[in-house]
C-alpha cells in the first residue's frame, strides 16, 4: 500500500523531508480495526515528530487525524463491522495514518456518521485535547453552570483553540476569551463564538481590564508557553488554573502561581491510548459526542482548506504552513 512518511529528520522544503513508499499492509490484532483511509489532516503534532526523527533507516509514518471507512475488525472488536464510517486520532506509540490503510485500535475511535470525510478528518486530536483539557482538567462541564467564571484560551484561531472555544461556548455563565494577533485569525475567533479576543503579544491583563472583563480563572494554554506563561502568571485569578498542551523549552517558574495557590495541569491527548489506561474507550465515546454536537448544530467542523491529496508533495506543503504559526482552523488532504 501507498505511504507517505520520513526516514530522517530534514527542513520541510528539502524534497526528501517526506516521501513516497510501498509498505506492507498493516497487522490487525484483536481490538483492532483496519481502515481504508479517506482524508487526514495535519497537526503541530506532525511536525515535531517530524523533526525529532532519528536517522536510523526506518521508514516512519506520520499522521493523527485520520477519517475513513473499516474494512476489516479484529477478533475481540464489537460495535464497529466492515463499512462503517469512523475518524479517530490513534496512538503516538503506532504508526501514523498518512497510508491507503491504517490498524487502530477500536477504542478510540468515532463513528462519523454522515459526516464527510473530510469534514470528520479535521476532529479527532483537536477536539479529543480541548474537550480533555476543558472537561477534565479544568473540571467544567457542558450544560453545567461555570459560576461565572472566564476562560482565557491563548492561541484562539488554531485547531484546537477553534474547537475549544466551541465547546466552552456549551457552559453556561462562562465567559469566554480568546487571544489571536491578526485580523484574520481574531474574526474567526468572534465567528466561533468567544466573547472577546485580545492579542496574546500585547499587554493581555491591562486589554482584558479594559473590555470589562476580570482576571481569568482558567486559561487554556496552547502556543509557545515559554513567552506566555510569566504573563499568564501574572494575569491569573487567585486559586485559579491553568492548562497546557504544548511542552516548554526550558523549565518554567511554578513560583510564580505559588503565592496565588493557583494550579498547572497538562493536557496530552494521547495519554490514553499510549498507557492503554482503564478509560482508554472514553476517546471513542467523546467523538461520538462530537459527532451529535455538530449534528445538532451546536458546533462546527473547523476544517478550513483541503490543501488536495494525500501525497508527499501537499503534506510538505501543510507542514510548511503549520511550522510558520499562522495557520487558522486545520488543514486538510482528501483522497490518494
Amino acid at each position: 500500500m501507498k505511504a507517505i512518511g520520513t526516514i530522517r529528520a530534514l527542513p520541510i522544503d528539502d524534497s526528501n523531508a517526506l516521501i513516497e513508499r510501498d509498505i506492507a499492509m498493516p497487522v490487525v490484532d484483536a481490538t483492532d480495526l483496519l481502515v481504508r483511509v479517506e482524508a487526514i489532516a495535519v497537526n503541530p503534532a506532525d511536525y515535531r515528530v517530524r523533526q525529532r526523527k532519528a536517522n536510523d533507516g526506518v521508514f516512519a509514518v506520520l499522521g493523527w487525524d485520520i477519517a475513513g471507512e473499516v474494512v476489516e475488525t479484529g477478533v475481540s472488536v464489537t460495535g464497529f463491522a466492515p463499512g462503517d464510517k469512523v475518524f479517530y486520532a490513534g496512538d503516538l506509540n503506532r504508526a501514523g495514518g498518512n497510508s491507503e490503510f491504517h490498524a487502530v485500535d477500536a477504542r478510540i475511535v468515532g463513528h462519523r456518521l454522515r459526516l464527510s470525510a473530510s469534514a470528520a478528518a479535521a476532529l479527532p486530536l483537536t477536539s479529543l485535547t480541548a474537550w480533555e483539557a476543558l472537561f477534565e482538567r479544568l473540571g467544567l462541564a457542558p450544560g453545567a453552570s461555570a459560576d461565572g467564571r472566564t476562560l482565557l484560551i491563548v492561541g484562539g484561531a488554531g485547531g484546537v483553540g477553534s474547537i475549544a472555544i466551541q465547546l466552552a461556548r456549551l457552559v453556561p455563565d462562562l465567559t469566554v476569551i480568546a487571544t489571536a494577533s491578526r485580523p484574520e485569525s481574531r474574526a474567526w475567533c468572534e465567528q466561533l463564538g468567544a466573547h472577546a479576543v485580545v492579542d496574546h503579544f500585547g499587554d493581555m491583563k491591562a486589554d482584558i481590564a479594559a473590555l470589562g472583563f476580570a482576571d481569568p480563572d482558567l486559561v487554556l494554554l496552547l502556543n509557545d508557553p515559554d513567552r506566555h506563561y510569566p504573563a499568564l502568571a501574572e494575569l491569573l485569578a487567585p486559586q485559579g488554573t491553568i492548562c497546557s498542551v504544548v511542552p516548554f523549552n526550558q523549565p518554567p517558574d511554578l513560583n510564580l502561581i505559588m503565592r496565588k495557590s493557583a494550579g498547572f495541569v497538562w493536557e496530552f491527548m494521547f495519554t490514553r491510548p499510549m498507557f492503554h489506561t482503564k478509560d482508554m474507550a472514553k476517546q471513542g465515546e467523546i467523538l461520538n459526542r462530537i459527532v451529535a454536537l455538530i449534528d445538532d448544530g451546536q458546533i462546527v467542523s473547523t476544517q478550513k482548506e483541503i490543501l488536495g491529496p494525500i501525497d508527499a508533495a501537499t503534506l510538505r506543503t501543510a507542514h510548511a504552513q503549520l511550522e510558520q504559526g499562522h495557520t487558522i482552523g486545520k488543514l486538510v488532504l482528501a483522497g490518494f
